[in-house]
């Protein structure tokens, strides 16, 4: 599978390394210590069941225990000491489509790079899985600062699959992935998310993690352009298609979205565990108010 360069890594690092200031500003300032309460939710490990006293959240309440005793019980829990990322970077040929001056590939690699800076900065272990038409890559989930940028510049600096390899969805390592890092893990599947059935290993990973998905849309993708006719290239054919914006072709492309749309929210029924930026849109803003957006939730 395309793999980076020593020159490509160098220079993923420096790129990350210029991110990371403002990473951590966005930490120390408009996430104000509050992050970790972004995804502690209800993925804690469980303790024991305890007799319910005023104030406590009615969401952990036993009702089985309840029921038995005759007297509200609820569920304690120990809270995990740090957090696990586990990014999946689904590396389709369909992101290499770019309308404008950034691919979709572009803005979603630099999005996954910052999420991994993030958990370098709160000292969080973060593992990586790179999955191409090729094959995949497996970075285990390690912390540290040095090992969490070399780990996330690998990542950033890889080489586009080729296109003769194929589109569409890609043989992602399930099973791997069921076992790759402790339940409650955080995974951030990052991808372009094409219409779809549902992947038969997925329901055992959401059972085992918190998962979210990120994604990143051309603008051609949201609508397609006014003008008359335009060439468009299609890195999953490898062609150059010609559109004539037809009422044929937009209603073909409404009804593409659609399935899209549903896909995605079949994946991701939470509306907070799923991202979905713009080429154009700032990566970093995007991601602090998603995160905010999960606070606001639990607070």
């Amino acid at each position: 599978m395309p793999v980076p360069s020593p020159v490509t890594t160098t220079t993923s690092l420096a790129l990350l390394r210029r991110l990371e200031w403002r990473v951590r500003h966005a930490v120390e300032t408009v996430l104000s210590g509050e992050y970790r309460s972004a995804f502690r939710g209800r993925g804690m490990e469980f303790d024991q069941v305890v007799r319910y006293e005023f104030g406590d959240d009615v969401r952990d309440i036993d009702w089985n225990v309840t029921a038995r005793l005759g007297e509200p019980y609820r569920k304690k829990f120990v809270e995990e000491r740090e957090i696990t990322f586990l990014v999946v970077f689904e590396d389709s040929p369909s992101l290499q489509f770019g309308s404008g001056n950034v691919s979709k590939r572009e803005a979603l690699l630099e999005l996954a790079g910052l999420v991994m800076t993030l958990g370098a900065v709160n000292r969080d272990r973060v593992g990586c899985v790179h999955v191409t038409p090729g094959g995949f890559s497996f970075h285990e989930p390690v912390r540290g600062r040095g090992s969490i940028l070399h780990t996330a510049a690998t990542l950033v600096g890889s080489e586009p699959p080729p296109i003769d390899q194929g589109g569409g969805t890609l043989d992602i390592p399930w099973k791997l992935l069921s076992k790759a890092a402790p339940r409650h893990s955080i995974l951030i599947w990052c991808g372009d998310f094409p219409p779809r059935d549902v992947p038969d290993g997925w329901p055992v990973l959401t059972r085992r993690y918190q998962p979210m998905g990120f994604r990143v849309e051309d603008p051609w993708e949201r609508e397609l352009p006014a003008v008359g006719r335009f060439a468009a290239y299609d890195p999953v054919s490898h062609q150059l298609v010609t559109l004539d914006g037809s009422s044929s072709e937009r209603a073909a492309h409404a009804s593409w979205r659609k399935a899209r749309e549903e896909a995605w929210r079949t994946l991701f029924p939470d509306p907070l565990a799923r991202l979905t930026i713009a080429t154009g849109d700032d990566r970093l803003d995007a991601l602090v108010r998603f995160f905010q957006a999960r606070q606001a939730r639990t607070s």
